[in-house]
């Protein structure tokens, strides 16, 4: 597709339409109240959502897009002067309340934009949206895919939501003299909380905002705001510290739960050992980390390392993730089979560039050589000396300086001294048509 036409969660002048795959503010960096470029077009919940974020926002420029129905918009070529069709489809991405896929096609070819999704094999709602997918994708093949690479790291590995749900209900269970508090973000896991609340047949404290959302999102009697009648709260994720559960804990004892896949690296704490729903949940005697990402930033999770803190106050952490993990996102590619793979995510430290693991998944391996290619040229302009061993086999040894370093490249996805070679400038982009380099 020729640039000037479409945009993905991007939100800088020069697009004829665009479109947002969901609420969360990493994918809103630039669109304001204000927006006036152009049609914005997005799946229902989050049209319905949309004002709570942007209260001024003129909604005459929203065009809702209905999930697993194609759409058409005729578009001005910018190299031809004349208009052409741009066929699209939403699909659910199962990441939060709104959140889709795109899949573009036209005489441009086909392209797949994932925005944050997670792809899970025992989900019926997730064999919906597979089912949706290889139907639409049936009389065409996938040019290009924009994958969400939040975790595309051989280390991270984590179990199903539903597995991650029972963990958390088994720590909650195991304190029922504490008062429990559960780090979230302004949307998203609502189904945990909805299953805790079913589970233990108890309602569950949010703050203002989120019991706003939680209200539009149609759940009317589950949750509240007044703290005397339950035990168990959700709190915003900034808000989630050992200092927060210390001036707790002066008034009654509480524990905090933290479910995320951010700081879940089975390899790290349990060796080779896989994770599975019996895996028990980890407790944490550290202080969990300052930079963990938040609702109001707009970059993703930088590794999830946890430094020392008290041993009288405990957080646990659970691999309850709304991305996809390693595996996930190898089957994913496996299934759309694309010719080229570019990830969306800028400003994780936890992945690479996901034709570094994906490119022999690729239609077209040549990319993969191209990888190498790119990856010696950057090496020789930026860095010392070093040898790289990839899992496509290609080595290299340059020299630049009088100072010699030595580094390697493994294949979970080690970077490269503090040049991050493999990142893309920003979260969202322009659908163009690019060569694979």
């Amino acid at each position: 597709m020729e640039s000037g036409m479409v945009s993905v969660d991007r939100w800088t002048a020069g697009s004829q339409v665009y479109f947002l795959t969901h609420l969360h503010a990493d994918h809103l960096c630039g669109l304001t109240s204000k927006w006036s470029r152009g049609p914005l077009y997005c799946s229902r919940i989050t049209a319905k959502l949309f004002p709570i974020k942007f209260p001024d926002f003129d909604l005459s420029l929203l065009r809702i897009v209905e999930i697993g129905h194609w759409h058409s918009v005729s578009l001005l070529s910018p190299s031809c002067g004349s208009y052409t069709d741009v066929d699209f489809m939403a699909i659910d991405a199962h990441h939060c309340p709104g959140a889709v896929m795109y899949l573009f096609r036209g005489e441009f070819g086909c392209t797949l934009y994932t925005g944050d999704f997670r792809w899970e094999s025992t989900s019926e709602r997730a064999q919906t949206g597979r089912t949706m997918l290889l139907k639409a994708m049936k009389d065409v093949k996938l040019d290009m895919l924009y994958l969400d690479n939040t975790y595309c790291n051989p280390t991270y590995c984590f179990p199903s939501r539903e597995a991650a749900a029972k963990q958390v209900l088994n720590i909650i269970s195991s304190h029922p003299n504490h008062d429990v508090i559960i780090a979230v973000d302004t949307l998203g896991k609502e189904n945990l909380l909805l299953y805790i609340s079913r589970v233990l047949k108890t309602k569950i404290w949010v703050w203002p905002e989120r019991l706003q959302i939680m209200h539009l999102l149609g759940f009317h009697d589950i949750f509240t705001t007044k703290t005397s009648v339950t035990r168990i709260r959700a709190v915003p994720r900034y808000s989630f510290n050992i200092e927060t559960l210390e001036g707790l804990n002066t008034i009654r004892p509480t524990i905090g739960i933290m479910p995320s896949g951010l700081p879940w690296a089975p390899k790290a704490f349990r060796g080779k050992e896989k994770l599975s729903s019996e895996s028990p949940p980890v407790l944490l005697h550290n202080r969990w980390p300052t930079d963990v990402t938040t609702s109001s930033t707009s970059s993703k999770p930088n590794g999830g390392s946890l430094s020392a803190g008290r041993d009288d106050h405990y957080i646990y952490t659970v691999p309850y993730s709304d991305h996809s993990c390693f595996p996930e996102l190898q089957k994913f590619i496996e299934f759309v089979m694309p010719i080229n793979i570019k990830g969306i995510v800028s400003s994780s430290a936890s992945n690479v560039d996901p034709l570094y693991h994906f490119g022999s998944l690729c239609r077209i391996q040549q990319a993969s050589v191209l990888l190498c290619q790119r990856l010696r040229n950057k090496i020789y302009e930026k860095v010392g000396v070093i040898n790289m061993r990839s899992s496509f086999g290609c080595t290299g040894t340059m020299q630049l300086g009088r100072k010699r370093r030595k580094r390697q490249i493994s294949s979970a996805g080690i970077h490269v001294s503090r040049v991050r070679l493999l990142r893309r400038e920003r979260q969202g982009v322009k659908i163009v048509d690019t060569d694979p380099d």
